[in-house]
């Protein structure tokens, strides 16, 4: 785990990168089990390659995940919080999980999937406090706007008071 500041924080875990598979719906566990077990039997015919279980870096923090490759640091795959419909432990097996997300360019989801000996559950856990720390953070910045329009508004109401109260007193000066 590491932080960078007391704004930006990020977690970062090593686990299996078992693949990513396009997906018909955006959430649900069944979507998981059939993405898991496309990977385990994929098609021929796919246009990704079967995954092998290959070691990655999954860097999670308040924008998003990213996914890493262990030796090069080369980035896989970068999914904003914004995109995630889903995140769960497969219940089948335990040391599975995975996300879908929401592809930036296209209409359609993808589910990645993780296998971790000891943090599955953890990593699911993480996923879904940095979701709701997002959408807080989120919240909390639409509040702000809201105040600062509000304050801009006041603002100029009380110069609009102010020009027509000096008009006033320019005329009685007369």
């Amino acid at each position: 785990m590491s932080d960078t500041s007391e704004d930006y924080s990020e977690i970062t875990f090593q686990a299996k990168f078992l693949g990513r598979v396009e997906v018909i719906r955006p959430n649900g566990l069944q979507i998981l089990n059939e993405a898991a077990q496309s990977i385990e039997a994929p098609d021929k015919f796919s246009s990704e390659k079967a995954a092998k279980k290959s070691k990655i870096h999954l860097f999670v923090s308040r924008n998003g995940i990213d996914i890493l490759e262990n030796k090069t640091k080369f980035l896989l795959y970068t999914c904003p919080l914004s995109s995630i419909s889903f995140c769960a432990v497969l219940p089948s097996s335990p040391k599975v999980f995975g996300f879908v997300a929401r592809h930036p360019a296209a209409d359609t989801y993808h589910c990645y999937l993780f296998q971790s000996k000891k943090f599955s559950h953890v990593l699911v856990s993480i996923i879904g406090d940095a979701f709701q720390a997002s959408k807080k953070e989120d919240s909390i910045k639409g509040g702000r706007d809201l105040i600062v329009e509000a304050l801009r508004h006041k603002n100029k109401m009380l110069q609009r008071e102010n020009s027509e109260l000096k008009r006033m007193c320019a005329e009685k000066s007369d």
